[in-house]
């Protein structure tokens, strides 16, 4: 079965709720990206809104408070958007490397694998009450004798110390108080299920990164899962092994890539695209299967695209970058593309405008 690019990422972007922009709600954007980076909330809303013929500022903040979406440290340490039911098996990934055994962390924070049962329960006995922030959880924390040597630690920010209770499920992040983050329980959310069984979670996130990021290959997935969660190699590769019936291979301009069998059809019968779309940076679509990957950013073009430069698509490819001034959006467009689309990057300006909530002149520059 052969295929070319352009119609492989135009399946794609059907996917990612890009062309046509779709009708699912804030959750429903989320689980089909698996994870949205919200180290800048702006963005994130951004990633969300920009995906739904409909949305309302603080849509992904509501969805926060009512517990249909989580945010916890998950890929790559950093802070993720997921679904309750998702993050259960992303973090059963995260937690599998069990970094806090190892002898570095057992040095530096003075605690035994031994300790950390008893120091998870009085992480959880201090959020009982509700959310805290950083601080007030550090002191409730060190409170107890046996964690008074991690006042330093709390007192630097306790940004490493606190991932393993996320990846374990004991916290997530609460609504932010005054500018500043919170924790909370997790299971204080009525969605949440717990944190699913290694060997369950393992095939469920390979099968939803296929869904997400197909055509792909088995380097896509040790770079999303293994050098993102932890999951390790030998884990990785038993899964795919046990996917061997639900995947099939496709012949992608010689290069050898895998779907999942209930995504041929569609994939086959899609027409390649040229939609242009405006995205925020480090955007899913770009994340999901890597800065890397050159069939979606140049290899010339990287380096803006690693740098959190807003992002112009094109059928699927990175053809340039945006920015927003007080009353303009300036369309920096690579000039190796040809002559630029003006129409098309003119209605998706005004598209953000409509999101962000203030009229936006197009400005197009030739980079």
């Amino acid at each position: 079965m052969s295929l070319r690019w352009s119609q492989a990422l135009s399946w794609r972007m059907r996917r990612h709720l890009l062309d046509p922009i779709g009708s699912e709600s804030v959750a429903g954007v989320v689980g089909r990206l698996t994870a949205v980076p919200t180290m800048d909330t702006a963005a994130a809303e951004l990633a969300v809104r920009t995906r739904r013929q409909r949305s309302h500022p603080g849509e992904v903040a509501r969805a926060l408070a009512e517990g249909r979406i989580i945010q916890t440290f998950a890929f790559r340490g950093a802070v993720h958007l997921m679904t309750p039911a998702d993050g259960g098996a992303y973090l059963a990934l995260r937690a599998a490397g069990r970094q806090w055994e190892l002898s570095s962390w057992q040095s530096y924070y003075e605690l035994t694998p031994s300790d950390w049962p008893r120091l998870r329960e009085t992480v959880r006995d201090a959020l009982a009450d509700g959310p805290l922030t950083r601080d007030e959880l550090g002191a409730a924390v060190t409170r107890k004798a046996a964690y008074r040597h991690l006042r330093p630690v709390f007192d630097d920010g306790a940004g490493t110390l606190l991932k393993p209770f996320a990846w374990q499920g004991d916290l997530s992040f609460g609504p932010p108080r005054e500018g500043r983050a919170t924790f909370q329980r997790l299971d204080d959310n009525p969605r949440w299920a717990g944190i699913w069984d290694l060997d369950e979670a393992g095939p469920h996130a390979i099968a939803s990164y296929f869904r997400a990021y197909g055509p792909a290959t088995p380097d896509h997935v040790h770079y999303w899962l293994g050098n993102g969660l932890s999951a390790g190699r030998k884990r990785l590769q038993s899964w795919l092994a046990g996917l061997e019936d639900r995947l099939v291979a496709v012949d992608v301009e010689g290069e050898r890539a895998y779907v999942l069998s209930e995504d041929v059809d569609e994939l086959t019968s899609t027409q390649a695209t040229v939609a242009v779309r405006l995205l925020p940076g480090h955007d899913q679509w770009v994340i999901g299967p890597g800065t890397k990957d050159a069939h979606v950013v140049p290899p010339a073009r990287r380096t803006p695209v690693t740098r959190k430069a807003n992002l112009v698509v094109r059928g699927g490819v990175v053809t340039g970058t945006w920015s927003t001034g007080r009353d303009e959006a300036v369309v920096r467009w690579f000039e190796e593309n040809g002559k630029p689309p003006r129409g098309a990057l003119e209605e998706e300006v005004a598209r953000l405008s409509t999101i962000l909530g203030r009229p936006l002149r197009t400005t197009l520059a030739i980079e």
